[in-house]
């Protein structure tokens, strides 16, 4: 081939709607030299077959600005690229049956209006006004966007082909890529049937080939991509005479329906309808041996299922009768790919340098746009405009075999339109990681919850608790847990408690320079030898990036302590800017954590024999032995009491922690370390740590040394911030709640205007209190000022405290 590139510097390897709208946003971008790869014709995987909803709609923050930024790309998209779509921004309508899904409902509008989204929530006669063919009488509410509609998949993928290739773009179709080969300067070479294509980076946007794909990068640090393929029908109505009537009338289609709590979507389509539910008698397919994935299966379909559906069919007639008037004209039923969280892969494949990942989406067609963004700024700014944790590759670790993505995929399939509620643990899949003393766990109650695939306790029940998923089935505080947090907060506060915390990040930093090097990494200092601090790292923003706890044993000899879910992202954060000499290993599953702390801790590592000197001060470490079994104590605690972090090596872990429990700890869990730390106003990542704020945003500027000689990352947006003022505070509020706590982007009111929003809350019990963590416009960061948080739809006074812990201001507890 004379026009065959051999070079481009980056190659995307899928010509579904992410792979073009990626490429279209990397020639935005000023990359305009790139290649896509498809090895049919473009749309013939998942996109071609896709019902083409775009809705708003969503309870992630992440995920609900990735697909407002689609519908405004969708809705000008036809002029920029000079392509004529059809796209129906019809407007939508979402049913709510319960108390607990208008709560849900009033939160997704809550943080729509944030976002600019001009969702409202509408009576049942509201929307039969609007929707007559509706039956309203079991209903409690609505929820009605705006925003929403559908767009024709094939011409908004062709549409975005046509806007690459104006900008320079290359895209080949019938060419599939057949592997990759990376070089000693970490760029690629990506093989096709018909040459092989130089490269400086990758693009895995493959949809349910993606796994496949994922495949070649595993001898270059790669791992299995955690995914698996669902069965998705859908089907299409003849056409019904009413419908062709009202559309006439009004000379617009009916907003599409949701009915969520019964699992489906009701869409006009032509002057009929189309229904797609998400029935919890699903299928997976190519997850067994005698239902291997074909080489290509473009274009193609599965057989109708429709027992599976019927009992959804027959709900949704009954809903709206009008469908019922008709016969079924086309049933379509093809491969959707589903990570184990339903969200998709967007970010730095792990483990693999200069290759990415845009793929596993069960909503691309809704994401696209959105998805082509982010995906253009990781690879040409190394980071994206909001913070895509949520999304993030990175987010998933070594527990992802494939039982765990099917179990995941079909659970969350089945149900794809329930409630996450704060207390609920979903049941598929678990105790894929386990601590030495899991059983025991058990055995003294613990209910557990999962935490980068690790089993935790997230309470202690007692006998007659009720630890039913269907006791979780609520946003409030209350519930059987709610007694049992109160007491293990008042063991720790009054006694001592232990908390076995498995799954903490470890990571072990040796050689000659590392110290300088770890200054040129961070934003603030080190601790000197037998000390520990926190240390913050930047992107190139001034962002904040991550936090770990850095233990020093010598000059150039450190233990980095990380979040449990911060694994692989803080590992490669650290290894991809590892200078040679330096030795970085990763120590996660070789160890256990316990938490000991309350104003009797040191009384206890007394009673049970523990040699160590105990009078060394808070933020020290030394080697130990408690119990008899070698170990290390910390003395630090995330509760705020005097405590240690006990580190042991696995199998020394069950005799030290029945020793523990032997003298006297009473066993507490997640959900009263974090009513803890809340109290205390330390923070948590990916919650009120993430790249949404920069670091004087986050309050964090006393582990800011702009004095230092190091040129770390950041440090010349952090200067010109500190220069020009924040625009945000971080604030600590004492809320007037009501029966829930605010949960993570609550909007903040201040004189009828959104000023901020909460990054987490919780009750906390030493001071009695509803507590919130958030940003608010830096003019009301004022302790004392008066604002409004809007939980569930209902807004609540808050008040603006000092700068300092809410519980034992001075610390003097902790340095007891």
């Amino acid at each position: 081939m004379s026009d065959f590139p051999n070079k481009a510097r980056v190659v995307i390897i899928g010509g579904g709607v992410v792979g073009t709208s990626t490429l279209y946003h990397l020639g935005k971008k000023g990359w305009t030299d790139c290649v896509l790869l498809e090895k049919n014709e473009l749309t013939a995987g998942s996109t071609w077959h896709a019902a083409g909803n775009v809705p708003t709609f969503s309870t992630s923050w992440a995920i609900m600005n990735m697909q407002r930024y689609s519908t405004e790309l969708y809705s000008r998209l036809a002029d920029e690229v000079d392509y004529p779509m059809n796209y129906h921004v019809s407007g939508s309508i979402r049913l709510a049956h319960s108390k607990e899904r208008m709560q849900e409902f009033e939160r997704a509008c809550s943080m729509g209006r944030y976002q600019g989204i001009p969702m409202e929530m509408w009576t049942p006669e509201e929307a039969r006004a609007r929707y007559p063919f509706l039956e309203t009488h079991d209903l409690m509410g609505v929820l009605y966007d705006p925003t929403d509609g559908d767009i024709d998949p094939a011409q908004l993928t062709q549409a975005l082909a046509k806007g690459a290739r104006d900008l320079g773009q290359k895209i080949l179709r019938f060419t599939p890529a057949t592997g990759v080969t990376q070089h000693d300067d970490g760029t690629w070479t990506v093989h096709t049937e018909k040459g092989d294509i130089a490269c400086d980076y990758v693009v895995n946007a493959a949809g349910y080939y993606a796994q496949r794909v994922g495949e070649w990068f595993k001898q270059y640090g790669g791992r299995t991509v955690p995914m698996m393929v669902m069965s998705h029908q859908y089907l299409l109505s003849e056409e019904i005479p009413e419908i062709e009537a009202w559309s006439k009338e009004n000379g617009k289609k009916l907003p599409l329906l949701r009915d969520v709590d019964i699992s489906y979507y009701l869409r006009q389509e032509k002057n009929g309808f189309n229904l797609g539910p998400y029935e919890p008698n699903c299928r997976a397919h190519w997850a067994t041996a005698d239902d291997p994935m074909p080489e290509d299966f473009s274009f193609q379909l599965w057989n109708d299922d429709l027992d599976r559906i019927e009992d959804i069919v027959t709900d949704a007639m009954e809903r709206v009768p009008a469908l019922g008037t008709a016969g079924v004209s086309r049933v379509i039923n093809g491969p959707i790919p589903y990570a184990p969280d339903g969200l998709p892969l967007i970010g730095p494949m792990p483990g693999v340098k200069n290759a990415f990942e845009a793929c596993v989406f069960t909503f691309g067609i809704a994401q696209g746009g959105g998805a082509g963004k982010v995906a253009a700024e990781w690879i040409v700014d190394g980071h994206t405009e909001w913070d895509m944790w949520a999304v993030d590759p990175r987010r998933y670790t070594d527990y992802t075999d494939h039982d765990y993505c099917v179990q995941k995929g079909m659970e969350v399939y089945g149900n794809e339109y329930a409630m996450h509620f704060p207390h609920h643990e979903w049941p598929a899949a678990r105790d894929k990681k386990v601590s030495p003393v899991h059983a025991r766990i058990g055995e003294l109650g613990g209910v557990m919850g999962v935490y980068n695939g690790w089993e935790r306790a997230n309470w202690f029940a007692k006998a007659g608790d009720d630890t039913s998923l269907e006791a979780t089935h609520t946003w409030g505080r209350s519930g059987p847990w709610e007694q049992r947090i109160r007491e293990e907060c008042e063991a720790v506060r009054d006694g001592v408690g232990v908390l076995d915390l498995p799954g903490f990040s470890r990571f072990n930093l040796s050689g000659d320079g590392a110290a300088e090097w770890l200054r040129g990494m961070i934003t603030g200092g080190l601790p000197k030898a037998g000390r520990m601090n926190l240390m913050y790292f930047s992107d190139d923003c001034g962002r904040i990036l991550t936090e770990m706890s850095c233990l020093r044993h010598s000059e150039d000899h450190f233990t980095l302590i990380t979040a449990g879910a911060a694994q692989w992202h803080d590992f490669e954060l650290l290894k991809n800017a590892l200078p040679a000499g330096l030795s970085l290993t990763d120590h996660t599953t070789e160890y256990g954590t316990m938490i000991v702390t309350g104003p009797r801790s040191r009384d206890l590592f007394q009673a049970i024999g523990t040699e160590a000197d105990l009078s060394l001060p808070w933020l020290s470490h030394q080697p130990a032995t408690v119990a008899g079994r070698p170990c290390a104590l910390a003395r630090v605690s995330f509760a705020g009491e005097l405590g240690w972090e006990v580190h042991c090596a696995n199998e020394h872990q069950p005799a030290i922690y029945d020793a523990i429990l032997a003298a006297g700890a009473k066993p507490f869990g997640m959900y009263a370390l974090n009513a803890l730390r809340i109290e205390k106003g330390y923070r948590a990542w990916k919650g009120d740590l993430s790249t949404d704020y920069s670091l004087l945003e986050g309050g964090l500027d006393r582990f800011v040394k702009l004095d230092k000689p190091q040129d770390f990352p950041g440090k010349a947006a952090i200067l010109r911030e500190r220069q020009q003022g924040v625009k945000k505070r971080f604030v600590t509020l004492i809320v007037e709640a009501g029966d829930c706590d605010a949960p993570y982007m609550s909007c903040l009111w201040h004189d009828g205007q959104i000023v901020g929003e909460t990054t987490s809350g919780a009750w906390g019990y030493r001071v009695n209190a509803s507590v919130a963590l958030g940003m608010v416009r830096a003019d009301l960061a004022v302790p004392g000022t008066a604002l409004e948080v809007e939980i569930y739809g209902q807004k609540c006074r808050a008040v603006v405290q000092e700068d300092q812990p809410l519980w034992d201001p001075a610390n003097e507890r902790l340095r007891a």
